[in-house]
Protein backbone atom coordinates (compact mmCIF):
# COMPACT_ATOMS: atom_id res chain seq x y z
CA UNK A 1 0.00 0.00 0.00
CA UNK A 2 1.41 3.37 -0.88
CA UNK A 3 1.65 6.41 1.46
CA UNK A 4 -1.58 8.02 -0.69
CA UNK A 5 -3.37 4.84 -0.61
CA UNK A 6 -2.45 4.43 3.06
CA UNK A 7 -3.85 8.26 3.75
CA UNK A 8 -7.00 8.45 1.84
CA UNK A 9 -8.10 5.49 3.92
CA UNK A 10 -7.27 7.04 6.81
CA UNK A 11 -9.59 9.47 5.51
CA UNK A 12 -12.37 7.40 4.13
CA UNK A 13 -14.94 7.65 7.34
CA UNK A 14 -14.78 11.38 7.07
CA UNK A 15 -15.70 11.47 3.29
CA UNK A 16 -18.59 9.20 4.14
CA UNK A 17 -19.78 10.89 6.63
CA UNK A 18 -20.88 14.30 5.17
CA UNK A 19 -21.73 12.20 1.47
CA UNK A 20 -25.29 12.16 2.43
CA UNK A 21 -25.42 15.62 3.73
CA UNK A 22 -23.62 16.92 0.86
CA UNK A 23 -25.66 15.59 -1.24
CA UNK A 24 -29.00 16.41 -0.02
CA UNK A 25 -28.09 20.19 -0.20
CA UNK A 26 -26.11 20.13 -3.51
CA UNK A 27 -23.45 21.69 -1.14
CA UNK A 28 -19.56 22.08 -1.98
CA UNK A 29 -18.25 19.16 0.51
CA UNK A 30 -15.61 21.65 1.88
CA UNK A 31 -15.10 18.75 5.22
CA UNK A 32 -14.00 16.60 3.23
CA UNK A 33 -12.09 18.48 0.63
CA UNK A 34 -10.20 20.33 3.65
CA UNK A 35 -9.23 16.85 4.99
CA UNK A 36 -7.24 15.71 1.48
CA UNK A 37 -5.65 19.09 1.44
CA UNK A 38 -4.44 18.98 5.00
CA UNK A 39 -3.36 15.64 4.45
CA UNK A 40 -1.64 16.60 1.37
CA UNK A 41 -3.48 14.52 -1.12
CA UNK A 42 -3.74 17.96 -3.39
CA UNK A 43 -0.01 17.45 -3.84
CA UNK A 44 -0.07 13.64 -5.15
CA UNK A 45 1.30 14.26 -8.52
CA UNK A 46 3.78 17.19 -7.27
CA UNK A 47 7.29 15.86 -7.47
CA UNK A 48 9.35 16.05 -4.14
CA UNK A 49 11.45 18.85 -5.48
CA UNK A 50 8.86 21.46 -5.19
CA UNK A 51 7.56 19.45 -2.02
CA UNK A 52 5.17 17.46 -3.39
CA UNK A 53 4.05 13.96 -2.63
CA UNK A 54 6.16 12.50 -5.63
CA UNK A 55 3.66 10.06 -7.28
CA UNK A 56 2.43 9.26 -10.06
CA UNK A 57 -0.80 8.45 -12.84
CA UNK A 58 -0.73 4.99 -11.36
CA UNK A 59 -1.24 6.46 -7.62
CA UNK A 60 -3.63 8.89 -8.59
CA UNK A 61 -5.62 5.27 -9.73
CA UNK A 62 -5.13 3.88 -6.49
CA UNK A 63 -5.83 6.16 -4.60
CA UNK A 64 -9.09 7.33 -6.90
CA UNK A 65 -10.59 4.14 -6.29
CA UNK A 66 -10.28 4.44 -2.71
CA UNK A 67 -12.08 8.00 -2.20
CA UNK A 68 -14.69 6.80 -4.30
CA UNK A 69 -15.81 4.40 -2.28
CA UNK A 70 -16.23 7.34 0.61
CA UNK A 71 -17.77 10.11 -1.34
CA UNK A 72 -17.77 10.16 -5.39
CA UNK A 73 -18.11 13.65 -5.72
CA UNK A 74 -15.14 14.31 -3.22
CA UNK A 75 -13.06 11.83 -5.09
CA UNK A 76 -13.58 13.47 -8.31
CA UNK A 77 -13.11 17.42 -7.51
CA UNK A 78 -10.42 15.82 -6.10
CA UNK A 79 -9.05 14.04 -9.47
CA UNK A 80 -9.96 16.78 -11.88
CA UNK A 81 -7.85 19.08 -9.38
CA UNK A 82 -4.82 16.17 -9.80
CA UNK A 83 -5.31 16.17 -13.87
CA UNK A 84 -4.67 19.88 -13.90
CA UNK A 85 -1.52 19.36 -11.83
CA UNK A 86 -0.25 17.15 -14.15
CA UNK A 87 -0.69 19.28 -17.19
CA UNK A 88 1.55 21.81 -15.09
CA UNK A 89 3.83 19.25 -14.28
CA UNK A 90 4.35 18.24 -18.13
CA UNK A 91 4.05 21.71 -19.84
CA UNK A 92 4.11 24.35 -17.51
CA UNK A 93 7.24 26.63 -18.07
CA UNK A 94 9.99 26.80 -15.98
CA UNK A 95 8.97 30.10 -13.85
CA UNK A 96 4.90 28.83 -13.98
CA UNK A 97 5.53 25.73 -12.85
CA UNK A 98 8.28 26.36 -9.86
CA UNK A 99 5.57 28.98 -8.83
CA UNK A 100 2.26 26.79 -8.93
CA UNK A 101 3.82 23.46 -7.73
CA UNK A 102 5.14 25.25 -4.50
CA UNK A 103 1.78 26.82 -3.82
CA UNK A 104 -0.08 23.12 -4.10
CA UNK A 105 2.51 21.59 -2.25
CA UNK A 106 2.13 23.60 0.81
CA UNK A 107 -1.45 25.64 0.55
CA UNK A 108 -2.99 22.37 -0.72
CA UNK A 109 -3.84 24.87 -3.47
CA UNK A 110 -6.69 24.11 -5.68
CA UNK A 111 -6.59 24.61 -9.41
CA UNK A 112 -10.04 24.15 -11.48
CA UNK A 113 -10.47 23.16 -15.11
CA UNK A 114 -12.49 25.79 -17.68
CA UNK A 115 -12.89 23.83 -20.55
CA UNK A 116 -16.33 24.00 -21.72
CA UNK A 117 -17.85 26.74 -23.46
CA UNK A 118 -21.27 27.91 -24.69
CA UNK A 119 -22.34 26.63 -28.22
CA UNK A 120 -19.57 23.84 -27.89
CA UNK A 121 -20.57 22.07 -25.01
CA UNK A 122 -17.46 20.04 -23.67
CA UNK A 123 -15.48 19.56 -27.40
CA UNK A 124 -11.85 19.82 -25.85
CA UNK A 125 -9.73 20.70 -28.70
CA UNK A 126 -11.85 24.01 -30.14
CA UNK A 127 -13.00 27.77 -28.39
CA UNK A 128 -14.39 30.51 -29.37
CA UNK A 129 -13.71 33.08 -26.89
CA UNK A 130 -10.26 34.41 -28.17
CA UNK A 131 -6.84 35.60 -26.26
CA UNK A 132 -5.69 38.64 -26.76
CA UNK A 133 -2.36 39.81 -25.94
CA UNK A 134 -1.49 43.26 -25.38
CA UNK A 135 1.94 44.96 -25.70
CA UNK A 136 3.58 40.95 -25.35
CA UNK A 137 3.60 40.78 -22.21
CA UNK A 138 -0.21 40.85 -21.21
CA UNK A 139 -2.76 38.28 -22.31
CA UNK A 140 -6.70 39.14 -21.77
CA UNK A 141 -9.04 36.94 -21.21
CA UNK A 142 -13.05 37.00 -20.92
CA UNK A 143 -14.93 33.22 -20.57
CA UNK A 144 -17.97 31.88 -20.27
CA UNK A 145 -17.90 28.31 -19.12
CA UNK A 146 -21.29 26.21 -18.22
CA UNK A 147 -20.09 24.16 -15.76
CA UNK A 148 -16.94 24.61 -13.42
CA UNK A 149 -16.58 21.47 -11.31
CA UNK A 150 -15.77 23.14 -7.77
CA UNK A 151 -15.49 26.59 -9.53
CA UNK A 152 -16.90 28.72 -6.77
CA UNK A 153 -13.67 27.64 -4.46
CA UNK A 154 -11.25 27.15 -6.42
CA UNK A 155 -8.31 29.04 -5.78
CA UNK A 156 -7.05 29.45 -9.73
CA UNK A 157 -7.77 27.75 -13.01
CA UNK A 158 -6.72 26.50 -16.21
CA UNK A 159 -8.96 27.94 -19.15
CA UNK A 160 -9.26 26.95 -22.66
CA UNK A 161 -8.87 29.98 -25.59
CA UNK A 162 -8.74 30.82 -29.09
CA UNK A 163 -4.94 31.65 -29.30
CA UNK A 164 -5.92 34.97 -31.40
CA UNK A 165 -8.72 37.00 -32.60
CA UNK A 166 -7.93 36.16 -35.73
CA UNK A 167 -6.97 32.38 -35.09
CA UNK A 168 -9.00 29.34 -36.03
CA UNK A 169 -11.32 27.67 -33.73
CA UNK A 170 -9.16 24.64 -33.34
CA UNK A 171 -5.56 27.08 -32.79
CA UNK A 172 -6.04 26.62 -29.09
CA UNK A 173 -4.16 27.81 -25.95
CA UNK A 174 -4.21 27.22 -22.33
CA UNK A 175 -4.13 30.04 -20.04
CA UNK A 176 -3.61 29.41 -16.28
CA UNK A 177 -5.67 32.26 -14.13
CA UNK A 178 -5.31 33.11 -10.84
CA UNK A 179 -8.21 33.85 -8.94
CA UNK A 180 -7.00 36.87 -7.53
CA UNK A 181 -5.82 37.70 -10.91
CA UNK A 182 -8.96 38.07 -12.57
CA UNK A 183 -13.03 38.79 -11.92
CA UNK A 184 -14.38 35.14 -11.42
CA UNK A 185 -18.33 35.37 -11.30
CA UNK A 186 -20.83 32.38 -10.58
CA UNK A 187 -23.80 32.63 -12.83
CA UNK A 188 -25.90 29.89 -11.79
CA UNK A 189 -26.70 26.99 -9.67
CA UNK A 190 -26.02 23.34 -10.02
CA UNK A 191 -29.31 21.45 -9.21
CA UNK A 192 -28.26 18.50 -10.76
CA UNK A 193 -29.62 14.66 -10.50
CA UNK A 194 -26.37 13.35 -9.42
CA UNK A 195 -22.93 14.71 -8.61
CA UNK A 196 -24.46 17.25 -6.86
CA UNK A 197 -21.42 18.28 -4.16
CA UNK A 198 -18.93 18.79 -7.44
CA UNK A 199 -21.03 22.32 -7.59
CA UNK A 200 -20.20 22.43 -11.31
CA UNK A 201 -21.85 25.79 -11.73
CA UNK A 202 -21.66 28.05 -14.58
CA UNK A 203 -18.89 31.04 -14.67
CA UNK A 204 -17.78 33.79 -15.81
CA UNK A 205 -14.14 34.66 -16.25
CA UNK A 206 -11.95 37.73 -16.74
CA UNK A 207 -9.33 39.73 -16.48
CA UNK A 208 -5.29 40.03 -17.49
CA UNK A 209 -2.23 37.85 -16.56
CA UNK A 210 1.49 37.99 -16.97
CA UNK A 211 2.59 36.57 -20.66
CA UNK A 212 4.55 34.28 -18.71
CA UNK A 213 0.95 32.11 -17.45
CA UNK A 214 0.59 30.66 -20.52
CA UNK A 215 0.88 27.11 -20.13
CA UNK A 216 2.47 25.27 -23.22
CA UNK A 217 3.40 26.40 -26.92
CA UNK A 218 0.32 29.21 -28.03
CA UNK A 219 -2.65 27.52 -30.24
CA UNK A 220 -1.37 24.06 -29.53
CA UNK A 221 -3.20 22.75 -26.79
CA UNK A 222 -3.75 19.67 -28.61
CA UNK A 223 -0.19 18.65 -27.55
CA UNK A 224 -1.24 19.55 -23.64
CA UNK A 225 -4.23 17.39 -23.86
CA UNK A 226 -3.39 14.25 -25.71
CA UNK A 227 0.11 14.41 -23.60
CA UNK A 228 -1.94 15.11 -20.59
CA UNK A 229 -5.29 16.06 -19.98
CA UNK A 230 -6.65 13.17 -21.51
CA UNK A 231 -4.38 10.49 -20.10
CA UNK A 232 -4.96 11.84 -16.61
CA UNK A 233 -8.77 12.81 -17.05
CA UNK A 234 -9.83 9.15 -18.18
CA UNK A 235 -7.71 7.27 -15.90
CA UNK A 236 -8.68 9.20 -13.04
CA UNK A 237 -12.45 9.45 -13.92
CA UNK A 238 -12.60 5.48 -14.51
CA UNK A 239 -11.10 4.65 -10.89
CA UNK A 240 -13.64 7.52 -9.32
CA UNK A 241 -16.32 5.66 -11.19
CA UNK A 242 -15.26 1.96 -10.49
CA UNK A 243 -14.79 2.97 -6.68
CA UNK A 244 -18.11 4.02 -6.32
CA UNK A 245 -19.91 1.19 -7.98
CA UNK A 246 -17.48 -1.52 -5.64
CA UNK A 247 -18.39 0.48 -2.96
CA UNK A 248 -22.02 -0.22 -3.93
CA UNK A 249 -21.77 -3.96 -4.29
CA UNK A 250 -19.45 -4.15 -1.03
CA UNK A 251 -22.87 -2.26 1.01
CA UNK A 252 -25.24 -5.02 -0.88
CA UNK A 253 -23.41 -7.94 -0.14
CA UNK A 254 -22.79 -6.42 3.47
CA UNK A 255 -26.14 -6.09 3.80
CA UNK A 256 -26.90 -9.67 2.47
CA UNK A 257 -25.10 -11.43 4.58
CA UNK A 258 -25.91 -9.62 7.72
CA UNK A 259 -29.51 -10.27 9.78
CA UNK A 260 -30.78 -7.20 8.32
CA UNK A 261 -31.05 -8.60 5.24
CA UNK A 262 -34.28 -7.34 3.51
CA UNK A 263 -36.87 -10.61 3.27
CA UNK A 264 -37.27 -9.53 -0.40
CA UNK A 265 -33.44 -11.25 -1.15
CA UNK A 266 -33.55 -14.51 -1.26
CA UNK A 267 -29.85 -15.38 -1.04
CA UNK A 268 -30.84 -18.73 -2.44
CA UNK A 269 -32.20 -17.43 -5.45
CA UNK A 270 -30.83 -18.17 -8.55
CA UNK A 271 -31.55 -15.13 -10.05
CA UNK A 272 -29.94 -13.30 -6.81
CA UNK A 273 -26.99 -14.99 -7.52
CA UNK A 274 -26.83 -14.25 -11.33
CA UNK A 275 -27.57 -10.50 -10.80
CA UNK A 276 -25.00 -10.18 -8.02
CA UNK A 277 -22.26 -12.20 -10.19
CA UNK A 278 -22.89 -10.11 -13.35
CA UNK A 279 -22.14 -6.73 -10.92
CA UNK A 280 -19.06 -8.21 -10.14
CA UNK A 281 -18.22 -9.44 -13.82
CA UNK A 282 -18.88 -6.03 -14.56
CA UNK A 283 -16.60 -4.70 -12.31
CA UNK A 284 -14.08 -7.50 -13.02
CA UNK A 285 -14.26 -5.91 -16.42
CA UNK A 286 -13.95 -2.50 -16.06
CA UNK A 287 -11.13 -3.00 -13.31
CA UNK A 288 -8.96 -5.24 -15.23
CA UNK A 289 -9.06 -2.48 -18.22
CA UNK A 290 -8.29 0.13 -16.21
CA UNK A 291 -5.41 -1.96 -14.54
CA UNK A 292 -4.10 -2.60 -18.23
CA UNK A 293 -4.43 1.20 -19.43
CA UNK A 294 -3.11 2.43 -16.98
CA UNK A 295 0.15 0.37 -16.98
CA UNK A 296 0.77 0.87 -20.59
CA UNK A 297 0.51 4.86 -20.04
CA UNK A 298 3.06 4.49 -17.02
CA UNK A 299 5.26 2.55 -19.43
CA UNK A 300 4.71 5.11 -22.18
CA UNK A 301 5.73 8.00 -19.86
CA UNK A 302 8.62 6.06 -18.41
CA UNK A 303 10.21 5.37 -22.20
CA UNK A 304 9.02 8.33 -23.73
CA UNK A 305 7.02 6.61 -26.24
CA UNK A 306 4.11 8.45 -28.12
CA UNK A 307 0.74 8.86 -26.73
CA UNK A 308 -1.00 10.11 -29.64
CA UNK A 309 -0.74 6.76 -31.64
CA UNK A 310 -4.85 5.96 -33.13
CA UNK A 311 -4.45 2.67 -31.54
CA UNK A 312 -3.84 3.71 -28.24
CA UNK A 313 -6.19 6.94 -28.14
CA UNK A 314 -8.60 4.29 -29.30
CA UNK A 315 -7.44 2.45 -26.20
CA UNK A 316 -7.81 5.53 -23.63
CA UNK A 317 -11.69 6.55 -25.33
CA UNK A 318 -12.55 3.26 -25.06
CA UNK A 319 -11.20 2.87 -21.07
CA UNK A 320 -13.43 5.96 -20.79
CA UNK A 321 -16.25 4.58 -22.46
CA UNK A 322 -16.04 1.01 -20.61
CA UNK A 323 -15.85 2.48 -17.15
CA UNK A 324 -19.03 4.61 -17.18
CA UNK A 325 -20.97 2.16 -18.64
CA UNK A 326 -19.99 -0.83 -16.66
CA UNK A 327 -19.85 1.05 -13.64
CA UNK A 328 -23.83 2.14 -14.14
CA UNK A 329 -24.79 -0.95 -15.06
CA UNK A 330 -23.87 -2.85 -12.34
CA UNK A 331 -25.11 -0.08 -10.16
CA UNK A 332 -28.42 -0.46 -11.99
CA UNK A 333 -28.55 -4.31 -11.64
CA UNK A 334 -28.08 -3.88 -7.78
CA UNK A 335 -31.43 -1.76 -7.63
CA UNK A 336 -33.10 -4.29 -9.95
CA UNK A 337 -32.07 -6.91 -7.32
CA UNK A 338 -32.51 -5.06 -3.70
CA UNK A 339 -36.23 -3.53 -5.19
CA UNK A 340 -38.26 -0.42 -4.14
CA UNK A 341 -37.18 -0.26 -1.02
CA UNK A 342 -33.62 -1.51 -0.47
CA UNK A 343 -32.61 -0.08 -3.68
CA UNK A 344 -34.66 2.84 -4.92
CA UNK A 345 -35.35 4.96 -1.79
CA UNK A 346 -33.34 7.87 -0.44
CA UNK A 347 -33.08 6.81 3.02
CA UNK A 348 -32.68 3.11 2.36
CA UNK A 349 -29.75 1.83 4.71
CA UNK A 350 -27.42 1.39 2.04
CA UNK A 351 -26.98 4.40 -0.74
CA UNK A 352 -27.96 2.44 -3.77
CA UNK A 353 -30.13 5.12 -4.68
CA UNK A 354 -27.26 8.41 -4.77
CA UNK A 355 -24.97 6.00 -6.59
CA UNK A 356 -27.25 5.00 -9.29
CA UNK A 357 -27.77 9.39 -9.81
CA UNK A 358 -24.26 9.87 -9.33
CA UNK A 359 -22.88 6.90 -12.05
CA UNK A 360 -25.88 8.00 -14.68
CA UNK A 361 -23.54 11.51 -14.93
CA UNK A 362 -20.22 9.49 -16.01
CA UNK A 363 -21.10 8.73 -19.68
CA UNK A 364 -22.33 12.28 -19.97
CA UNK A 365 -18.91 13.81 -18.85
CA UNK A 366 -17.45 14.45 -21.62
CA UNK A 367 -20.14 12.62 -23.76
CA UNK A 368 -19.38 9.17 -24.94
CA UNK A 369 -21.46 9.64 -27.86
CA UNK A 370 -18.31 12.40 -28.76
CA UNK A 371 -16.06 9.60 -27.57
CA UNK A 372 -17.82 6.91 -29.74
CA UNK A 373 -17.75 8.98 -32.83
CA UNK A 374 -13.68 9.61 -32.58
CA UNK A 375 -13.29 5.57 -31.92
CA UNK A 376 -14.91 4.85 -35.18
CA UNK A 377 -13.26 7.65 -36.76
CA UNK A 378 -10.24 6.31 -35.93
CA UNK A 379 -11.37 2.39 -36.72
CA UNK A 380 -11.11 3.51 -40.50
CA UNK A 381 -7.69 4.51 -40.33
CA UNK A 382 -6.35 1.52 -37.81
CA UNK A 383 -8.34 -1.67 -37.83
CA UNK A 384 -8.72 -3.51 -35.30
CA UNK A 385 -5.42 -2.77 -34.30
CA UNK A 386 -2.90 -5.32 -33.55
CA UNK A 387 -3.30 -8.24 -30.64
CA UNK A 388 0.41 -7.97 -28.77
CA UNK A 389 -0.16 -8.27 -25.48
CA UNK A 390 2.96 -6.54 -23.49
CA UNK A 391 4.59 -7.00 -19.61
CA UNK A 392 5.94 -4.05 -17.96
Amino acid sequence: MTEAVSIATDLLPILKRHAAQVDTDAAFPHESVTALRDAGLFALLVPVEYGGMGGDLGELVDTALVLADGCLSTAMIWAMHCQQVDTIVRHANPRLRKDLLERVAAEGYYLGSVTTEPGKGAHLLSAHSAMATEDGRQLAVQRSAPVVTGGEFADGFLVTMRASTDAPSNRVSLVYLDRNQIDAKTMGGWNAMGMRATRSIPMFLSGTVPAHQLVGTPGDFRTIAVDSMVPAGHLAWSACWLGAARSALNSLTALIRSVDRPRSIIVDSELVRHRLARSRIELELGGSYLTHIRDEVLHRRRTSQPIDEYAFQIKLDTLKVTCSELSFSSVDRMIQLSGVMTGYQRDAPIPLERHFRDLRSASLNYSNDRLLTSIGALTILDGAGLYAPKKY
